[in-house]
């Protein structure tokens, strides 16, 4: 320790590093300060640094905890620095782990980028208010339509992207990045600025066939070669959606129990399904497998790209290949439920757990425990026979009652 005076001094370190020191007693304590290395920091710096922390300590301030203190207040400014941009970055990387698949956060980044960015990508987060939030909402662009703005014309996208920017902004205030209300709140805020989702979103349909023409369809369909007929034939008899048809696996199956098993990680809803295979949709599984044993791993609809399952358009392709471009994939899980409304006698409950669809009153949902199995497996046999019997339906289910006398009239 080589001492320059006023408390000041030289640390040499054995290993020859040099190093200014600022020691000091506060309080009956002995206490030492960095001042920084020798040579960057030179004798005339140490000396000028020293004076200056020994003026906070003539006042009876402590020199290292009001360097803290500024260090503290310096990160404080930088991180209200943070543009709304860093902060939704780092909110999708914070929370990708937990979202089922690599295309969630994908859409985050792209609706972000395509309707939020071009008005305050780089403005600090802090600044983010009602204002900036409703020039996204109600931004206009030509393919909205005449009139229209992003809320109108886009009702279901727009009242998302609301939604992830108010909780990137949840996620920034929680950082200490941000403080106050935050502007893309809903309930008792943006609610009383901009109409429901539900009174200017139009609903669109998928074009459907009527049940009453599915055996018809189903014969045609039978005649269709390739692995799309196979898979729209089993997407009909499942009434599943498209991607869980054609990325379904061997492993997910078991054919001596007649059970087709979704992980959750490919069901809409985010829990597992459990699907009842009918002896229809069984025949065409072991049909497909043959006598060879097959990797459980393996796609079952396989595609021309090896080691890849069936194009998601491959059965749209099918359908216009048939001519019946009146109809679509999905709409066969609407034929099934009008069929299962109006032609059977199962509960409501049965028909929308074999859709697979989310229950919407959450203390019904909270009670639900099972999942109606060995009911919808009922529901499944009978919609199959209904699919491959349309003889049977176009006879009618009336018997006349009237007395036949002896003559026979």
């Amino acid at each position: 320790m080589y001492h320059d005076g006023g408390g000041l001094y030289l640390r040499v370190k054995p290993n020859g590093g040099k190093f200014w020191v600022l020691r000091y007693t506060l309080h009956g304590k002995a206490r030492e300060m960095g001042l920084g290395a020798f040579p960057t920091a030179s004798l005339s710096d140490a000396r000028t640094k020293a004076s200056e922390w020994k003026k906070l300590l003539a006042e009876g301030k402590d020199p290292i905890s009001a360097r803290a203190k500024g260090k503290a207040k310096d990160k404080q400014t930088k991180d209200n620095e943070k543009t709304f941009k860093d902060c939704a970055e780092a909110y999708i990387d914070a929370h990708k782990s937990g979202w089922r698949n690599s295309k969630h956060a994908q859409q985050w980044s792209n609706t972000l980028e395509a309707y939020v960015y071009p008005f305050f990508e780089t403005v600090p987060v802090q600044d983010i208010d009602v204002s900036l939030v409703m020039n996204v909402l109600e931004q206009r662009k030509a393919d909205f339509g005449k009139g229209k703005t992003f809320w109108t014309a886009r009702a279901e996208t727009a009242s998302r992207l609301r939604g992830r920017i108010e909780l990137i902004l949840d996620w920034a205030a929680a950082r200490g990045y941000r403080t106050g209300e935050n502007p893309a709140r809903w309930r008792g805020h943006l609610e009383n600025l901009l109409p429901h989702r539900a009174k200017v979103r139009r609903i669109v349909h998928q074009p459907a066939l009527p049940y009453e023409k599915i055996g018809e369809f189903s014969d045609a369909l039978k005649e269709q070669d390739g692995m799309a007929a196979k898979v729209l034939w089993f997407t009909i008899l499942t009434a599943c959606r498209t991607s869980e048809a054609i990325g379904a696996t061997w492993q997910e199956i078991d054919l001596d129990r007649k059970l087709w098993v979704i992980p959750e990680i490919r069901i809409k809803a985010g829990r597992e399904q459990r699907v009842p295979l009918s002896d229809a949709a069984i025949k065409l599984l072991r049909d497909i497998r043959g006598k060879e044993k097959v990797s459980p791993t393996a796609w079952i609809f396989a595609g021309r790209k090896r080691g890849r399952p069936l194009s998601n358009m491959a059965m749209l392709v099918l359908l216009k290949r048939m001519k019946r471009t009146d109809i679509t994939v999905h709409g066969f899980r609407s034929s099934f439920r009008d069929w299962a409304a109006e032609q059977t006698n199962f509960p409501r409950e049965v028909a929308e757990a074999a859709l697979a669809h989310a229950v919407d009153d959450k203390v019904e949902a909270a009670y639900r425990r099972g999942d109606l199995f060995e009911k919808r497996r009922q529901l499944m046999d009978a919609w199959a026979r209904y699919c491959a019997a349309p003889s049977i339906k176009e006879k009618s289910n009336v018997t006349s009652l009237r007395r036949v006398n002896k003559s026979g009239a």
